[in-house]
């Protein structure tokens, strides 16, 4: 087996069924195989894909155990020479497996690679490729530096605005939305840190890879389309909770030790003034009558594709 694809599904049927769909669209002549893993989801996720599904391996919580638990126990019956940690919503190109496992194979170095990542109107989701979030880069990056001085790579350690998309990098972190990891890095360094429940995972798992010594790439030959939510919804507070706790985890377990107290305790205010105002801002924002419309399938590869055209365009 190549590789081993490990999907989450929390009531996010229609997503995944897309999701499943276009990886078995794929191009590829590598041997795959598909671990879902639902996580207590209360809608009928488990009987649509069990059925319009069958090859898939399936695990059914009986809880919500998290982001980082649940891909842990996909790892753990994964057969796959590389893992690929994707989305329920996403979209995957069909030559998206092709290029990104040709990819590791050719290159014995890296630990893990991400592909670009489109999101539904075209941009680019800057998650897929980040620089590490020390105190100095998350302060420029909270506070507004990084969009004022994009082109500068002082200002913007964070989401590496500088770099262009289009073109291939080494850098620090890649999105959990897609990553393909050898399997020989997880057995050095392990899966994921379940003291993340559902943000921040993606970033440890990254620091911890790189500091075993292997290197990290974002490759942009191949993309998925990433149907995020929109950014107007309101979110619900555990939600909230564990974007910021992830933040503070991730400090803590990293960084903590290597600054002074004052950093620390400066870096621990900011997000919770951060979380006060997300909080503010959430509170204030009027619930919606009827769920925002999830683009289809087909949408999604026109976004991709409209991506794809705007590259040419740029180069």
């Amino acid at each position: 087996m190549d590789a081993s694809i490990i999907i989450l599904n929390y009531n996010t049927c229609r997503l995944t069924v897309d999701c499943l769909q276009s990886v078995y669209d794929s191009e590829t002549q590598y041997a795959y195989e598909i671990i879902l893993i639902d996580n207590h989801s209360s809608d009928d996720s488990v009987e649509v894909i069990r059925e319009r599904f069958p090859g898939v391996k399936l695990i059914a919580n009986r809880e919500n155990t998290g982001f980082a638990r649940a891909n842990n126990q996909g790892m753990g019956i994964a057969s796959g020479r590389y893992v690929l940690l994707l989305n329920s919503d996403t979209v995957v190109q069909r030559n998206t497996l092709e290029t990104m496992i040709a990819l590791m194979d050719r290159r014995p170095e890296l630990g893990a690679s991400g592909c670009k990542v489109i999101l539904p109107d075209g941009s680019l989701d800057k998650a897929c490729k980040r620089g590490f979030p020390t105190p100095a880069a998350s302060f420029y990056y909270a506070f507004g530096f990084s969009r004022l001085f994009p082109d500068n790579p002082r200002f913007n350690g964070y989401q590496l605005g500088y770099l262009d998309p289009d073109k291939e990098y080494e850098v620090d972190c890649l999105v959990g939305a897609f990553m393909l990891v050898r399997r020989e890095t997880i057995e050095q360094v392990g899966g994921l840190d379940e003291t993340f429940f559902m943000y921040g995972e993606d970033l440890d798992w990254c620091y911890r890879i790189k500091e075993a010594g292997w290197k990290i790439y974002y490759y942009p030959e191949a993309f998925i389309v990433h149907l995020k939510g929109g950014s107007a919804r309101r979110r619900p507070l555990k939600i909230i909770y564990e974007f910021h706790r992830a933040m503070i985890v991730f400090h803590r377990k990293h960084y903590s030790r290597k600054y002074s107290f004052l950093v620390n305790g400066a870096v621990y205010a900011g997000v919770g003034v951060k979380l006060a105002a997300m909080l503010l801002r959430n509170a204030l924002t009027p619930r919606r009558r009827k769920p925002a419309p999830v683009p289809s399938l087909s949408a999604a590869a026109e976004a991709g594709a409209r991506s794809e055209s705007n590259a040419e365009v740029r180069l």
